[in-house]
């Protein structure tokens, strides 16, 4: 017995056959991932040097985190953005005592600001972290 999707018995299947169009893709598509040419273009970067001093600037005791008024973010002294600030950070859990990390906030700093700064904090792991200043949130009556 034969099996057909025929209308009835007998007949021949109108149906395309599409497996021999769908292996022609899948070969060309092959020959064409490989006779793409590899990307060889490089750029060429200068990164900064610390001609300051030759310190390390992850100090191996205690670092300190500053949000100023204006937002800007300073690791030691040094203004960072967020990105430089979690290398530092993950450059900290490396030493072995973990040195402590302090933070002091400015009071006219934005929230929103000092929130990022303590939420890339919390994502990098530290667990020696202290707040420095709390004293000048106090209200004195």
């Amino acid at each position: 017995m034969a099996m057909s999707s025929g209308r009835g018995e007998g007949e021949p299947m109108m149906d395309i056959n599409t497996t021999p169009l769908i292996d022609v893709m899948l070969v060309l598509l092959i020959m064409f991932i490989i006779t793409i040419p590899p990307q060889t273009h490089a750029v060429k970067v200068d990164l900064p040097i610390n001609s300051k001093t030759n310190t390390p600037i992850v100090d191996s005791v205690k670092n300190k985190v500053i949000v100023d008024a204006a937002g800007v973010v300073q690791w030691n002294g040094n203004p960072v953005d967020l990105v430089t600030l979690q290398q530092y950070l993950e450059q900290t859990k490396t030493i072995n005592p973990e040195p402590e990390l302090h933070f002091q906030p400015n009071p006219d700093a934005k929230y929103e600001k000092v929130d990022t700064v303590l939420a890339v904090i919390k994502r990098s792991g530290i667990s020696k972290l202290g707040f420095i200043g709390n004293e000048q949130y106090r209200n004195d009556f």
